[in-house]
């Protein structure tokens, strides 16, 4: 964990108390620094937008506005890391779903929240990975002057022949050229920022384009959306690995490990079954 950027954390709490000992103990940590506090959700909800956080520690009772109603009001691409705190068990569910996350039930345990601080600083440094390798996709696409999906070249098959089975070959327009990529060697896809990165044996084509428009142009039984921003073959996969907090993780014959986030829960059946060769 890099000293210079310490965790910069919001307390929403209506128990001063509470409040304090989170700080006392986060102060503890070393590496977070308590940049605001709470009483109530309305004051959340503006210190949230004023000082935008790395990290919150919600509570969820609290009157007037809930810590879920809270959650609720945010900007979902500015949202900070959640861990919400409580002295009720019943609610544990409901937060994962509501995208926390960790959650600690009070009064708060020593160990406990060692081992949530653990989980923030990991998720912290995949954030900062994650945000690090969109830039650094962005630079080599200017580089290297990033292809397209050459989208004529999908219609002049025809609107007919989309509807059926789909092409075997992932036309990429780069500069004069068009690079027919056989789809058969695409391992897995994922977006960075405005970019899509096609992983395909030993090299990656990154071309200008969305999740979308490379959904339609696949084979669904072969391809599907595992995340919010990664398509999968579904031949690749050797192993499913569920996660408590209803997140799966699967592994590609290669190796490679990619997250199958909640939102894809349906998906699971796929992987479980097989394509379907129909």
């Amino acid at each position: 964990m890099n000293a210079h950027h310490p965790i910069r954390t919001l307390i929403v709490d209506d128990e001063a108390l509470s409040r304090r000992g989170l700080e006392i103990r986060l102060r503890t940590a070393g590496d977070f620094e308590v940049i605001g506090q709470c009483a109530n959700g309305r004051e959340a909800i503006d210190a949230v937008r004023a000082l935008a956080p790395d990290l919150v520690f919600l509570d969820i009772q609290m009157p007037g506005l809930s810590g879920f109603d809270v959650l609720a009001q945010l900007p979902t691409d500015a949202l900070p890391m959640v861990v919400f705190v409580t002295a009720y068990d019943q609610y544990a569910i409901r937060a994962f779903e509501a995208r926390a996350i960790d959650y600690l039930l009070k009064p708060v345990d020593e160990s406990r929240f060692a081992a949530a601080v653990e989980h923030i600083r990991e998720l912290r440094q995949q954030r900062t990975a994650a945000s690090q390798r969109d830039r650094l996709v962005e630079l080599l696409a200017d580089v290297s002057g990033s292809g397209e999906i050459d989208a004529d070249d999908l219609l002049a098959r025809g609107r007919a022949g989309l509807a059926g089975p789909r092409s075997t070959v992932l036309p990429i327009r780069e500069g004069r050229e068009t690079i027919r990529l056989d789809t058969a060697t695409i391992d897995w896809i994922d977006a960075a920022g405005d970019y899509m990165c096609i992983h395909a044996g030993n090299r990656t084509h990154i071309l200008r384009g969305t999740m979308k428009e490379l959904e339609d142009a696949l084979d669904p039984k072969v391809f599907q959306r595992v995340h919010r921003s990664t398509i999968v073959n579904l031949a690749r996969v050797k192993t499913l690995r569920a996660h408590m907090n209803g997140e799966y993780f699967l592994t590609l014959d290669g190796g490679h490990e990619l997250k199958l986030s909640r939102t894809y829960r349906d998906k699971v059946e796929y992987f479980l079954k097989g394509p379907r060769l129909n």
